[in-house]
């Protein structure tokens, strides 16, 4: 094992050890390089004469550029949209995304987690956890309605199994004690891992305040009484909740440093909670119970794995879009504009919600419950497929929509304007009487 890992590796055994057996071997053995970065980072500090480390090209004292290329932008820097991010990120744009993420998030005020590292958006940021905590072999509870990118991450890049329960309960909560089945059924392995993705992809479901308690206690209750816990919390959708009873905190912020055999990893970002899904920035972020006084030389730790693994598939997310970003967030505008957004929404939701209260259409399929993200689902009735219903929606009404499994469609009313969705509805009433 390289020197600098097995250092890492000291200082978390000393502040958790429960934290580092549960790491899979990458995890263990991965390290930030004190190569050209490093030296590069001092450079940046103190060479006030000449510096001749990094490997861009400078001229008069900035990023060379094309004026065809600077044309394009207003505002900001050549050296802010064309240099080379750390592979941890924009150090200020870190900083300021773990304050709005405290701020979000109130349960989290005071709790000791890792400064958040970006990723290139939301799957790069799993592939970052997978890389740290998955083995070959290893189960990964989640609940049945998943996007199913999971599989291509967790199942075919790292050879893990997802082991899924029925995310709804009869009653149409989140179904708790299917949940606290599959948990405890869960064998094998040094650890149990388990992904949480609220709002739901593809479902649009949030748990209510009351279950979101009832799922933190569970899992600390495992955690206290078995093997330590791995929880990934997929936060993508995160703010975009659209009824009273709904969660409007991440389960992260009730689970962070709340158990040392705990593990809560938050993986959440400006792609969908800013509407910059080509921005590809987001972020992740550790917290477990720490022993007394080595909690910030343990998440310091924590972030050198968690750069050292960026640093090792993509070097580093893009500097012009965490620029962007940052300004953005900087602007006394932003918090407004954004929330202005989420409300139309909102009310496409609940346009959504009155349209389906109509008896007509439960002859042919009946919604999910939903309340928050980007999406709902529909189950189909009379023994319709799914995908036959879907190709038949598009070639005859000229509508595209998601099938998922042989019964369900997934409806992004996300992308239909309110106005819309009444004949959205109608005209999958038509299709599916005609089918």
């Amino acid at each position: 094992m390289n020197p600098l890992a097995q250092e890492l590796n000291n200082i978390l055994n000393k502040g958790n050890p429960h934290f580092l057996g549960s790491l899979a071997s990458f995890g263990r053995e991965i390290f930030f390089p004190k190569g050209i970065l490093t030296q590069s980072a001092e450079a940046k500090a103190k060479a006030h004469r000449f510096n001749a480390t990094i490997g861009t090209a400078k001229e008069k004292g900035q990023a060379m550029h094309l004026k065809s290329i600077m044309d394009h932008f207003n505002g900001l820097t050549p050296d802010e949209i064309l240099n080379y991010a750390p592979s941890y990120g924009v150090p200020a744009l870190r900083t300021a995304w773990a304050g709005e993420m405290v701020r979000k998030n109130p349960g989290l005020k005071g709790k000791q987690m890792s400064l958040p590292v970006v990723t290139a958006g939301l799957t790069h940021g799993l592939s970052v956890a997978a890389d740290m905590f998955i083995e070959p072999g290893d189960d990964i509870i989640m609940p049945d309605k998943l996007w199913g990118n999971y599989r291509l991450i967790f199942e075919l890049r790292k050879g893990a199994k997802i082991k899924t329960f029925p995310l709804y309960s009869e009653n149409g909560g989140f179904n708790i004690s299917g949940y606290r089945q599959v948990l405890q059924e869960a064998k094998g392995g040094n650890k149990l891992v388990t992904l949480l993705n609220f709002p739901n992809n593809p479902t649009g479901y949030t748990p209510t305040h009351a279950e979101m308690k009832e799922i933190a206690s569970l899992l600390i209750s495992i955690a206290d009484t078995g093997k330590p816990v791995i929880v990934l919390c997929d936060d993508a959708y995160f703010g975009l909740f659209y009824e009273e009873d709904t969660a409007s905190e991440s389960v992260f912020s009730l689970l962070a440093g709340s158990h040392p055999k705990l593990t809560a990893v938050k993986l959440d970002g400006a792609t969908k909670e800013d509407f910059v899904w080509g921005f590809r920035v987001g972020f992740i972020t550790v917290s477990t119970g720490v022993n007394t006084g080595l909690e910030d030389e343990f998440f310091q730790a924590v972030e050198k794995k968690l750069g050292g693994t960026v640093r090792s598939n993509i070097s580093n997310a893009p500097a012009l879009s965490q620029s962007v970003l940052l300004h953005a967030m900087e602007n006394s505008n932003f918090e407004n504009e954004r929330d202005q957004k989420r409300q139309i929404l909102k009310e496409r939701a609940l346009e959504v919600k009155r349209v389906l209260s109509d008896p007509k259409y439960e002859d042919y399929f009946t919604a999910y419950p939903f309340n928050s993200g980007y999406f709902m689902c529909v189950k189909l009735k009379q023994g319709l497929d799914a995908e036959t219903f879907r190709k038949q929606l598009l070639e005859k009404e000229g509508i595209g929509v998601i099938a998922i499994g042989s019964s369900d469609i997934r409806i992004a009313f996300s992308s239909v304007e309110k106005e819309n969705i009444n004949d959205l509805f109608d005209a999958m009433f038509r299709c599916a009487s005609n089918m």
